[in-house]
């Protein structure tokens, strides 16, 4: 019996170090090679420092910025563990809200969002979550509704922020595979190089 044991036991540790070391360890290695921005988190510094990750949103709130779409990560709550407290953003614990259409909470936060976001139509994206609740995109048509919110903040005039959010647009990949999408921390770091007139 052992002697039937001893191969299949090589040949599981063999595959273990094989799949479960070299594989990763090589894929790691070859990625970090060819696309080194990508593979390291697309970190994005200013000045040295790391301001965020163009993958991940961040929670704008002021004026000067245009916000990202809406975030529903959630935290344990430092008082009641038992329980979540709404944390926008957080990295460590993305998803989705899981709240059906039906439910209270979402209609409430939903009707808060159209109450900011102002007179209709208003983009899906102003007022919804993504699933990872972690989108750093918004739509073109979401943030030109914010133009001229970030124009007045910073006493500029629209015609200068709605180039930069021409110039910050990108188009679906190959020209058909997405949609036109906006990363807001890309241009909020473009927003704060201006100065005004």
């Amino acid at each position: 019996m052992i002697r039937e044991l001893r191969p299949a036991a090589l040949l599981v540790l063999l595959l273990t170090l094989l799949t479960g070391v070299v594989v990763p360890l090589a894929m790691t290695g070859l990625a970090s090679a060819v696309f080194p921005f990508q593979a390291h988190g697309s970190l994005v510094a200013q000045d040295g420092k790391i301001v965020g990750s163009a993958l991940i949103g961040q929670n704008f709130t002021a004026a000067r910025y245009f916000h990202p779409r809406p975030s529903a990560t959630t935290e344990p709550d430092p008082k009641d563990p038992s329980k979540t407290v709404p944390v926008p953003y957080a990295a460590d614990n993305s998803g989705g809200s899981n709240l059906a259409p039906t439910a209270k909470a979402l209609i409430d936060r939903v009707k808060s969002d159209l109450a900011t976001a102002g007179s209709a139509p208003v983009p899906a994206d102003a007022v919804t979550t993504s699933a990872s609740g972690l989108d750093p995109d918004i739509s073109p048509a979401n943030a030109t509704r914010q133009v001229a919110r970030v124009a007045a903040a910073r006493h500029l005039p629209e015609a200068i922020v709605s180039g930069l959010l021409a110039a910050h647009t990108q188009l679906p990949v190959l020209g058909f595979i997405g949609e036109p999408r906006v990363n807001v921390l890309e241009l909020n770091r473009a927003l704060d190089e201006v100065r005004a007139p």
